[in-house]
């Protein structure tokens, strides 16, 4: 089967900032990829969390959030303090062990996003993610198959709004800030 290249970006409509109320709706494992941090190349296993947001685009589908990692519960690491954060509670030494990340598909969360603007285009990045306060609404993911059970046509290309490419790449990936 051919595989084309076109010109031009997809459909992706970065989300409003402020606060929004959002669900986790997929875990993505990115595989090991080659970063680059303070000059120096190096592997790091990464995945990307995405969330959906209560408001919803024109076409009345939930605007996508998503956020990527290096897959590490160390002291340091972007993934420990956004789950802490979110968790409301730091993690028990049993569950440094080995926590499945899966875990958080389905879990309500309040996401604090700021818009980038980069070269003409807008981004939004997750700034911050907390555990979503009492008496709010808990949204319910909808109108999304997870990255694992598309079928290959579906799952890259343009228009594919939550396995579209990091917009943010290595330059704003705050996940990569930390050496370990």
């Amino acid at each position: 089967m051919p595989i084309i290249a076109k010109a031009g970006g997809g459909n992706f409509v970065p989300c409003p900032a402020g606060q929004h109320a959002a669900v986790c709706c997929d875990v993505v494992d990115m595989g090991v990829l080659e970063v680059t941090f303070g000059g120096r190349v190096k592997k790091q296993h990464k995945i990307r969390i995405v969330w959906q947001i209560e408001e919803v685009m024109a076409d009345k589908r939930p605007y996508i959030a998503q956020k990527r990692y290096t897959l590490s519960l160390h002291k340091k690491a972007a993934l420990r303090a956004d789950l802490e954060s979110w968790r409301g509670r730091p993690f028990t030494d049993q569950e440094l062990m080995g926590f499945d990340v899966e875990n958080v598909i389905g879990v309500p969360a309040l996401l604090n996003i700021q818009q980038i603007v980069k070269d003409g285009e807008t981004y939004s990045n997750i700034m911050t993610l907390m555990k979503l306060p009492k008496g709010m609404t808990v949204l319910q993911v909808r109108d999304y198959t997870r990255v694992i059970d598309r079928a290959p046509e579906e799952g890259a290309g343009a228009g594919s709004r939550a396995d579209a490419d990091d917009p943010f790449g290595d330059l704003i990936d705050d996940a990569d800030r930390v050496p370990f």
